[in-house]
């Protein structure tokens, strides 16, 4: 009797759902029996995921956030270890979240089972101390971008570069005004789109800030529009509860329940809190002002760690400063308002940016799901 394939997986964050929901689909074309489970979201789910506790636990940020849920999450990924170490599955993938993963990898491939990291830790940024951690944990890095297998060249971890898959979704050329069309936004009316984070710890820090750039943005261009995807009822009542605070509920803001793809399609420039968002408004081919702000806490222990000028992926992935960055201290809403208002003026900036965010937008198109799984079926198919 043929053995039913067993793949254990963990993703905690909305970006990582989606990313891990595109490898099963991909490795079921290949393994249709196969079973997946561990800790996953909703997208993973739909693909017949099994998760053994909700990913919503996993989702928070910066240190002093994950000090408040500490013993949760510690219990929870305890009670993990030991099932997968008496399941023994065919082999586990860590979907990005490596302070999670990168310890449950490290104790499963120490009994033998393929530990593979799917989104490299970013030791290109922050904390390349972790290269020893890593080495110790996985068996292979599923890498999204094109500069991280060199970083492995020198160990023993094997390192494919599959490409993001969100440039695999997001056409090469979007049409802006069938996009305003289907929003019932006039062609003509200057549109911003507003990305303050998928966490609710993101807009607790972030929601007044943009909010206050957006009023500032509207004494010099009354005429403007502002979209605000916001990822759930928690997220989109914390924005809420921030405009009655501010006296801006009257004011043009549109909320909208996820859809950012659309929300960033349709407008001129964005705001966007650093993180997968700037990626995808760079995909979608718009210019934009990163902005991010944490406890004052995180803020110094996560400023200390880093190794590169840039925090925003696509200024990363251009090496060099291709849209403004403001950070913690300088994310006020004068610099933030300043900097959307000379995008929104002067096309030329625009047309530039846009031609470096094609460009990376082509080198990061890689059928990334169908890559992922090419490089893991070996191990299942070992198994």
């Amino acid at each position: 009797m043929r053995q039913v394939p067993r793949i254990a997986m963990v993703a905690g964050e909305a970006s990582s759902d989606q990313l891990a929901a595109h490898l099963i689909t991909a490795l079921k074309q290949h393994l249709p029996d196969a079973e997946f489970y561990g800790i996953g979201g909703p997208k993973m789910q739909r693909e017949g995921f099994e998760s053994l506790w909700p990913a919503e636990m996993l989702a928070v940020r910066g240190y002093a956030e994950v000090l408040r849920h500490y013993r949760a999450i510690t219990r929870m990924r305890r009670r993990l270890l030991r099932r997968l170490l008496q399941d023994k599955p065919d082999a586990f993938i860590g979907v990005d979240g490596s302070d999670f993963n990168l310890w449950l990898e490290r104790r499963l491939k120490r009994h033998g089972i393929p530990t593979i990291h799917f989104v490299s830790p970013s030791i290109w940024a922050w904390r390349r101390k972790r290269m020893a951690k890593i080495v110790q944990s996985v068996s292979h890095i599923l890498a999204l971008y094109p500069f991280e297998p060199e970083l492995y060249r020198d160990t023993p971890v094997k390192c494919s570069y599959v490409g993001h898959p969100l440039a695999d979704v997001i056409p090469l050329q979007i049409d802006q005004r069938a996009v305003r069309e289907r929003l019932g936004i006039a062609a003509g009316r200057p549109v911003i789109a507003l990305l303050p984070g998928s966490r609710q710890s993101e807009l607790h820090y972030m929601a007044e800030t943009f909010i206050e750039t957006a009023k500032l943005l509207l004494e010099r261009q009354p005429q403007l529009q502002f979209l605000v995807p916001l990822v759930s009822r928690e997220t989109r009542l914390q924005f809420e509860t921030a405009l009655w605070k501010l006296k801006a509920d009257e004011l043009p803001f549109t909320l909208m329940f996820g859809h950012a793809a659309d929300a960033i399609a349709a407008s001129d420039a964005a705001l966007v809190a650093s993180g997968t968002a700037t990626l995808e408004t760079a995909l979608v081919g718009r210019p934009m002002v990163i902005a991010y702000k944490m406890s004052p806490w995180s803020w110094r222990l996560m400023r200390g760690m880093r190794y590169l000028p840039w925090v925003g992926l696509p200024n990363i992935l251009a090496g060099r400063y291709v849209v403004p960055e403001f950070l913690q201290d300088d994310a006020t809403p004068e610099n933030l308002s300043q900097a959307l208002g000379n995008l929104l003026v002067d096309r030329q900036v625009g047309a530039a940016i846009f031609r470096v965010f094609d460009g990376i937008h082509r080198l990061l198109r890689q059928d990334t799901a169908q890559k992922a799984a090419a490089a893991v079926l070996p191990y299942l198919q070992r198994a």
